[in-house]
């Protein structure tokens, strides 16, 4: 990680030297077409660089013409956005990784991705339909391919140039161990669940040892009530310093070593989210601490996100 002084401005080296991700990004997990729009240009405007998206979000369009409008209109260079997106589980199959990437490419309006994620381990039926069921309502899982099979696939993107690093989301340190230990390319990124309920200290260490970069979603508690914003320690800290429980959140998992994804809405709360400030280590030490340990989003288990509206 760098030693800026500013820890908004922090940037976490990608491994074989493909340049830095910013430690704060924006995830687009935003179900309105208008607001991922008007979102992303007020994260923009805010500071924001890091934008994480996903074929599954449903809103890549929406968010490819927010960020050409960000770069047309000065000040923002390409080369100044790291942009993600992510295969879904219905293309895991090796043929139709390429297909996929493509596609997600086009909508988004980009010549390149900076990152690329398997979103989960779990491959799903192949095919159009994302969320294939039985007649019960049971996932269909594809039982004949594995997730070496698709890593194998993702390698080839950035043999081909147009992908710049690839990774994994909502992946446990058991079935992230054996692709590591088998992979060409090694993942650059793994993405998680991680806050102070669920601080993923083991798969943390296994990622800092290995230079991969540990990016942590849901650092809010994904907004639910009673929850980390409410939590006494973190509300005691925020009064002592002058900042947000939301901003206190943030600083503390750029602090331990993480980039972080927050999904902001309005213009006041970009700006919130993007202003945030080194904690002293008497704060840092008190989070660490906190005892409760709960999940919020079960995707690790089954390949369904939690905080995804299910297609009907």
């Amino acid at each position: 990680m760098n030693a800026s002084s500013d820890l908004r401005m922090t940037r976490i080296p990608l491994n074989h030297g493909a340049g830095h991700m910013p430690a704060l990004g924006f995830g687009t997990l935003i179900p309105d077409a208008a607001l991922t729009i008007t979102a992303i240009r007020y994260a923009l405007e805010a500071g924001f660089r890091h934008f994480d998206c996903a074929e599954r979000y449903g809103n890549e369009r929406e968010v490819g013409k927010a960020l050409q409008e960000g770069l047309a209109g000065g000040g923002v260079a390409r080369e100044d956005i790291f942009a993600t997106t992510k295969l879904w589980n219905s293309n895991h199959r090796p043929e139709r990784v390429e297909p996929a990437f493509e596609a997600s490419l086009d909508r988004l309006g980009l010549k390149y991705l900076d990152l690329y994620l398997i979103h989960t381990p779990f491959a799903f039926r192949p095919g159009d339909d994302q969320d294939p069921r039985d007649q019960n309502g049971n996932v269909l899982y594809d039982h004949d391919v594995t997730l070496l099979d698709t890593w194998k696939a993702m390698e080839t993107l950035v043999d081909h140039g147009k992908c710049r690093t690839i990774g994994l989301s909502d992946i446990t340190l058991n079935t992230l161990k054996p692709i590591y230990e088998s992979a060409r390319i090694k993942p650059a990124v793994v993405q998680v669940e991680a806050h102070p309920y669920l601080p993923e200290t083991e798969l943390l260490e296994f990622c800092k040892e290995r230079g991969i970069v540990f990016l942590a979603f849901a650092p809010l508690g994904h907004g639910m009530k009673p929850g980390l914003l409410e939590d006494a320690v973190i509300s005691a800290i925020a009064a002592r310093v002058g900042k947000t429980p939301a901003q206190i959140l943030l600083a503390w998992a750029v602090q331990r070593g993480t980039a972080v994804l927050t999904t902001p809405r309005t213009a006041a709360r970009a700006r919130e989210n993007f202003d945030i400030s080194r904690l002293p280590e008497d704060a840092l030490d008190e989070i660490n601490r906190i005892q409760i340990r709960q999940r919020l989003n079960a995707v690790v288990n089954t390949g369904v996100p939690g905080f995804i509206p299910q297609a009907r």
